[in-house]
């Protein structure tokens, strides 16, 4: 039995598609098991690049199943483009299998985002205002309309007429907004289901048979740890559970069938959108990071906040998802600072902090303690083995290994396939 589960160590953008790519040449099948098209994945194979949403990494191979699980919330005319835009590409989609029990966003779900967004005026939490979190509240409420659902005509005009009479009035009566015509949504939302209709399955039994005959399976999460519902920085955070322990849930399967957790490293740090950020560099040297590593949001296009590697973050990570193995991704793109600095710790009214802070009031007053360390300043795009890279950025890497106390599995150079460095065998 081999399960992986591939995350996010920091706040989201690791790079986790480049390497839920590559580890998928091996795996036979891909998991996206929580999430929505408020994530993104930018994946280069052989000069082209792919921006993924909803659709699995190992989408991009042909003989492998893809699955998008339960705990997906999924937009069909966002999934249904991405599966025909792979389709001109000559992407073969037929391997796909969507789970019969993940939630529909619905167009209400979109506007609400929009607008309880503004309302909140300057307490905004950064929403991609795609309908995300009002899924996952109807989910909650019990009120949610099913994959299941929108494949029986009967069942979901029922529901879609039930959730419109109430959606309507509370866009009315409190936000001033117009609603819904039911006969257009209805009329719309069929028109994807028929689309949708040969992928669908129950997709914890498909996993339940690989599993069971010995495939490999990979599951990959969507946005990362300090997103996570329970355990991020709340409430700046997701609707749901990017942690390992999500793959559960959100793909039905047992914790006793997962081997081993990878978590994904970026080299330095960044965040999208509003909350505290100990390590952010707002000077010349965060923005020559975000220019040398293009940091805008693959889903937003917003420019992202960076800052130094914080290892207090990556060891919380650790512990929360019982991390064997770090991929550290994006070491190139530190390749020509002279000096470097890792955050090893926190300082809090004078006193060393052990613990990760659930208060964002004690996040935002930390002190980063932080080591520095001498740079390599070269071009380590063409190291094609750990021992080739230069003995500072081995050291670098290394350091993040000691204070996390997570060993180095991966190290990426570059976003090709063939720019990334094994050191353990995942597979």
């Amino acid at each position: 039995m081999s399960a992986v589960v591939v995350i996010g160590t920091q706040w989201g953008d690791e790079g986790k598609g480049k390497i839920v790519d590559y580890l998928a040449e091996k795996a036979d099948v891909v998991v996206r098991y929580q999430g929505g098209n408020n994530a993104g994945h930018t994946v280069i194979v052989g000069g082209n690049e792919f921006k993924l949403h909803l659709l699995p990494s190992g989408i991009l191979y042909n003989d492998k199943t893809c699955v998008i699980g339960n705990g997906v919330v999924i937009d069909p005319a966002v999934l249904i483009k991405e599966i025909e835009n792979m389709q001109e590409k000559g992407i073969d989609t037929s391997n796909l299998r969507i789970s019969n029990r993940a939630h529909v966003i619905m167009p209400y779900h979109r506007l609400l985002d929009a607008v309880e967004e503004e309302y909140r005026g300057d307490f905004k939490i950064g929403t991609t205002k795609r309908g995300i979190g009002p899924c996952y509240m109807d989910k909650n409420a019990r009120s949610g309309i099913r994959i299941v659902d929108l494949l029986d005509e009967e069942e979901f005009s029922a529901k879609l007429e039930r959730n419109l009479e109430a959606k309507n009035h509370l866009l009315k009566a409190v936000y001033n907004e117009e609603g819904f015509d039911f006969e257009a949504v209805k009329a719309e939302y069929l028109g994807y289901a028929e689309k949708l209709r040969p992928y669908v399955r129950d997709t914890s039994a498909v996993l339940y048979q690989a599993i069971g005959e010995g495939q490999k399976v990979l599951f990959e999460g969507a946005q990362a740890t300090l997103l996570d519902l329970d355990h991020g920085t709340y409430p700046y955070v997701t609707s749901s559970h990017p942690i390992a322990g999500g793959a559960c849930i959100g793909a039905g399967i047992g914790p006793s069938k997962i081997s081993k957790v990878i978590g994904v490293v970026k080299a330095y740090t960044t965040r999208v959108g509003e909350g505290p950020f100990p390590t952010e560099l707002l000077d010349e040297t965060g923005e020559m990071i975000r220019k040398e590593g293009h940091e805008f949001g693959t889903t937003t296009g917003r420019p992202r906040r960076c800052g130094w590697l914080d290892a207090c973050v990556v060891r919380y990570a650790g512990y929360v998802s019982g991390i064997d193995y770090m991929a550290i991704t994006r070491l190139d793109i530190l390749d020509k600072l002279k000096t470097l600095k890792i955050c090893v710790g926190y300082k809090y009214k004078g006193e060393i902090i052990n613990e990760f802070p659930a208060s964002l009031k004690v996040l935002a007053e930390v002190e980063p303690v932080y080591e520095e360390l001498t740079g390599w300043e070269t071009d380590i795009s063409g190291v094609r083995s750990y021992d080739e890279l230069p003995v500072n950025a081995r050291k670098y890497v290394e350091r993040l290994s000691e204070v996390t106390g997570i060993q180095i599995g991966i190290v990426s150079v570059g976003p090709r396939r063939d720019q990334t460095i094994i050191i353990h065998e995942v597979f």
